[in-house]
């Protein structure tokens, strides 16, 4: 790129990268070739695609303020901060990538060197696409012998438009709460089975495989199971993409459903165990018993069981060695029916299941095992082992008893209703339905709510508007005991009887029981007004205030849901005020964005019939104008709707004294004497404070009457040039150079000073404090007046400066003069430059001929379009071609007389002239009415026109008949 030692270079990660939509991504930024302190200061943006050429700023390392408000939150919340490497390097985070982040990213340095002098900032881009990335397998609970073969399917997809790759991978947790999941086996995206530790051998051996079956299924086989393998074991998908610099990102990770694991160890004798869900049950229920032969792993796939089950001693069903299931007497006609079901999940395990189970289900269960030599052999049975459980199943009985009750039998409107009903003696499900009995009509019932036996809700007509009275709320909290919750009541209309039914349903009968409760709602009026009060208008900076919000009402406060809303317009601002934060009646605080350095600082409490705002250690930015607004909503509505009353406080005004400014400049007048070359013009400062930053404004007042102070340029406390705009030219910029040559003095530096330099020079320093949050004016001081003059021979050189006016053409050339009669002294040289005038009073320089001979053009524009003819030697008129409109206006030269202070010397600068004045005024070119109509478009040409011609050609013609009749 061209950059030499010492040149500042930013360079950020190169793009474009690709990232998924809530992904946690990092851009890295480093800086090199830098001045000043070692740690560098780091500010990023972006530039949408929506608005390519707006700077949007996310964050800064330097200034919590610079965020734009669409970031505010997200840099706060630490969804997006800078990490700093190192003192010249950082990392962007961004924990949660949305789709609005796309987008060229410019990581920004701010200047810390004398001057500028390479890159500042770098951009890469960075696009968000949809994840696509999907994984899924079903969950089991598997429970195997020591030995057994585990196979498990993950089904993996993605649809990424951009070119990626997968990984999938096999992970076990052993133990349950356990974070470090164990690797089995992994395809990475290079597709290269990586085993993990423990299973590397295992891999080797052949034990453990991962294939993948069609375009999207992969399987994980584990031969030999092992009690080490015992755990839950899930699935992980990874998405990876390229990025520019070749290294690879995965940009997306996904895990399935976990797969519960058990592995039995092998036994050496035969053994039975027997087991039921619940062996304690009701009518009605279901029961399910499972019967486990306990044999070798080694030999339990070549053994033949054959396995009866049996009810106090009576044999219920049989599965032979082939599980051929065989059923008992009228346990056959219920199995047909659906209610009793037995099958083999596998040689050793066994289950028997009874749906709906009656009096005549309970006894004892027995699990009798025969071993057999070979399968179907009756007589060459090995041996006989059996296990037995004892289930019990209780009747169902009536005896349904309710009990009503409430916790809030007085309240006042918007107070909630909480009504409990306790149903005692139900032996089955029940549904539940709740009434209101209103007083103003007798005899008549609303329904409220229900509940049916498999916990479906409903509402009444009269209550499925939550924005009435809440969301009404039917629970159950234990078995038997239902809460009703009626959020806000209305009015008295709300009171009276409410009445709970229950209903016990089992095999289509139902049994109905029955209890009320009576409350009393009383109405009441809502009232409010708010008075705002502070205990000092004015704070010093650093100081802490108050503001306090009363709130009186005629019902007490603390038994309504309110808000508070703070308002805040800053002193110079003008319009509405602004929303600060609002505290919810939940204690939720929402601050808002539009004055977001008061978060942080400003404390929110409150008491029972006022809210206080503390702001600690004010601010400037604190100073303006305050106001709260209160809500009140009925009680205890969510969500909370319309508020029903509010009202607003009167204005309170703040304001915030910043420290005293004790900044002195010297102010005394002085001159300044050259000959030639460059001259330094200087600002001391007599007296500020030590902590204190400067930023000084340097000024030209040319010396023609009634001219007006120019601003040659600003230097801010942070070191940043800001040229004015008679000084915003590359020649004009590369010669007036600002600089701090000591902690209280400033210089600016005049390089190559000519005639259209004269005149007086002052400066303007302002004082900067930085005052927690950001840097603050504390005043400023103008300095005395330098007037700068040139030291020339008692000589002046004689020139025409007689004032001419010129008339050109637009589209031709005119030719401004500047001649010199006589001839030149023996040994010097002439330097010529020619001025166009200004309203500032000080001419703009065209174009410069040096006394050695080069030509200068300060305004590049105008280069091609200027000539120097220079017939003769004195002879310096300048050729203006192609005139434009804008070329009009006032011109003159400037003549210089240069001798050569010895051989090898510099030349110096002996006389001077400058011509008179030249107006130059510019022509439109020729143009007739006729030929600027018929230069407009076809269909208006033929419109326009062609009426116009023959009007001329008829006023021709008259003209001729009079000439002739003259004659």
């Amino acid at each position: 790129t061209g950059l030499t030692s010492g040149q500042r270079q930013v360079t950020v990660q190169e793009g474009p990268l690709y990232r998924t939509e809530g992904s946690h991504v990092t851009l890295w930024c480093k800086v090199s070739g830098y001045q000043g302190p070692a740690e560098q200061n780091f500010q990023w943006s972006i530039y949408l695609p929506s608005a390519p050429e707006r700077e949007v700023q996310i964050v800064s390392t330097v200034d919590p303020s610079f965020p734009y408000a669409i970031y505010t939150q997200r840099v706060r919340g630490r969804g997006i901060f800078v990490e700093r490497l190192q003192g010249d390097a950082v990392l962007l985070h961004i924990t949660e990538l949305q789709e609005r982040d796309a987008g060229q990213y410019e990581c920004h340095t701010p200047n810390t060197d004398e001057r500028y002098f390479g890159s500042y900032s770098a951009k890469m881009n960075l696009s968000v696409i949809p994840d696509t990335l999907s994984a899924s397998m079903a969950p089991q609970a598997l429970t195997l012998t020591e030995g057994d073969v585990v196979e498990l399917t993950c089904e993996v997809s993605k649809s990424t438009a951009q070119h990626t790759h997968l990984s999938v991978g096999w992970y076990l947790l052993q133990a349950a709460g356990e974070h470090h999941a164990e690797e089995i086996l992994t395809l990475s995206k290079d597709f290269i089975l990586k085993p993990g530790p423990s299973y590397e051998q295992r891999f080797l051996e052949g034990d453990v495989q991962l294939s993948k079956v069609g375009n999207t299924t992969y399987k994980l086989i584990i031969r030999g199971v092992k009690p080490s393998d015992q755990g839950e074991l899930y699935c992980e998908a990874a998405e990876w993409i390229e990025d520019p610099d070749q290294t690879w990102k995965d940009i997306s990770r996904k895990q399935t459903e976990r797969t519960s694991l058990a592995v039995v160890s092998q036994g050496r004798d035969l053994s039975v165990d027997i087991a039921a869900a619940e062996p304690s049950l009701s009518e009605g229920d279901t029961l399910q018993l499972s019967c486990v032969v306990g044999v070798p792993r080694s030999s339990s796939s070549s053994r033949h069981f054959t396995v009866i089950w049996l009810l106090n001693d009576m044999e219920v069903a049989r599965v032979d060695p082939h599980g051929v299931l065989t059923w008992e007497g009228e346990h056959e006609e219920r199995a047909k029916l659906g209610q009793l079901r037995a099958f083999k999940p596998s040689n050793t395990v066994y289950v028997l299941t009874i749906y709906e189970v009656g009096l005549k289900d309970k006894g004892t269960y027995q699990c009798s095992v025969s071993e057999m030599k070979t399968p179907g052999d009756l007589h060459s049975i090995q041996r006989n082992v059996s296990s037995g459980i004892q289930v019990n199943v209780k009747p169902i009985e009536s005896r349904l008893r309710l009990s009503v009750s409430t916790s809030t039998p007085r309240v006042t409107a918007g107070a909630p209703l909480v009504l409990r009903c306790q149903v005692q003696g139900a032996a089955g499900p029940v549904s539940l339905r709740w009434w209101h009995l209103p007083p103003q009509h007798p005899g008549h019932s609303v329904l409220v709510a229900t509940m049916e036996t498999d916990g479906t809700r409903s509402l009444g007509s009269a209550y499925q508007d939550g924005a009435a009275r809440g969301s009404l709320r039917l629970e159950k909290e234990s078995p038997g005991a239902f809460t009703l919750v009626i959020p806000s009541t209305l009015g008295e209309d709300d009171g009276g009887q409410y009445r709970c039914e229950a209903t016990q349903w089992y095999r289509g009968r139902n049994w109905t029981g029955k209890g009320e409760v009576a409350v009393t709602v009383s109405s009441m009026g809502l009232g409010l007004h708010a008075t705002l009060r502070s205990r000092t208008a004015t704070v010093a900076y650093g100081q802490s205030f108050e503001l306090f919000c009363q709130v009186d009402a005629s019902y007490p406060l603390e038994e309504v849901p309110a808000s508070v809303r703070w308002l805040f317009l800053p002193s110079l601002a003008t319009g509405p005020l602004q929303e600060l934060v609002q505290v919810f009646p939940s204690g939720t605080v929402v601050w808002r964005t539009a004055q977001p350095h008061f978060q942080g600082k400003a404390q929110l409490t409150k008491a029972a019939t006022s809210f206080r705002l503390h702001i600690h250690s004010a601010l400037p930015a604190n100073e303006g104008t305050y106001r709260c607004e209160v809500e009140v909503w009925r009680r205890n509505i969510l969500p909370l709707g319309q508020p029903a009353a509010s009202t607003s406080s009167n204005a309170v005004g703040i304001k915030v004294v910043l420290p005293e400014s004790k900044l002195q400049v010297a102010e005394e007048d002085s001159s300044v004497e050259i000959t030639s070359g460059n001259a330094a013009i200087e600002c001391r400062i007599v007296f500020a404070q030590n902590n204190s930053q400067f930023a000084v404004t340097w000024y030209l007042l040319p010396p023609l009457a009634g001219a007006k102070p120019l601003q040659i340029v600003r230097a801010s406390y942070s070191s940043t040039l800001e040229y004015g705009s008679e000084f915003s030219s590359p020649a004009q910029k590369s010669r007036f150079l600002s600089q701090r040559v000591s902690s209280n003095t400033f210089q600016l530096h005049i390089l190559s000073a000519n005639l259209g330099d004269q005149g007086s020079y002052y400066c303007v320093v302002e004082e900067w404090l930085w005052l927690v949050d950001g840097w603050y004016k504390l005043g400023e001081g103008t300095s005395g007046r330098t007037t700068l003059t040139f030291k020339l021979e008692e000589r002046e050189l004689q020139m025409e400066k007689t004032n001419h006016s010129i008339s050109a053409r637009e589209g031709e050339q005119a030719t401004l003069p500047c001649r010199l009669p006589g001839t030149l002294r023996p040994g010097t040289r002439l330097s010529a430059t020619w001025l166009q005038g200004t309203s500032s009073g000080r001419g703009s320089a065209l174009l410069t001929l040096h006394h050695h001979g080069t030509v200068e053009y300060p305004q590049e524009r105008l280069a091609g379009r200027l000539y120097l003819r220079r017939p003769s030697a004195g002879d310096f008129s300048l050729t203006l071609s192609s005139v434009q409109r804008g070329d009009a206006g006032v011109y003159y030269c400037q003549l210089q007389e240069w001798q050569q202070q010895g051989e090898g010397k510099d030349w110096a600068l002996r006389a001077l002239a400058r011509s008179g004045y030249i107006q130059l005024t510019t022509i439109p070119p020729e143009s007739t009415v006729l030929s600027r109509i018929c230069s407009s478009p076809p269909l208006l040409n033929f419109i326009l026109c062609l009426p116009l011609v023959l009007i001329l050609l008829l006023a021709l013609a008259v003209f001729c008949w009079y000439c002739k009749f003259r004659k």
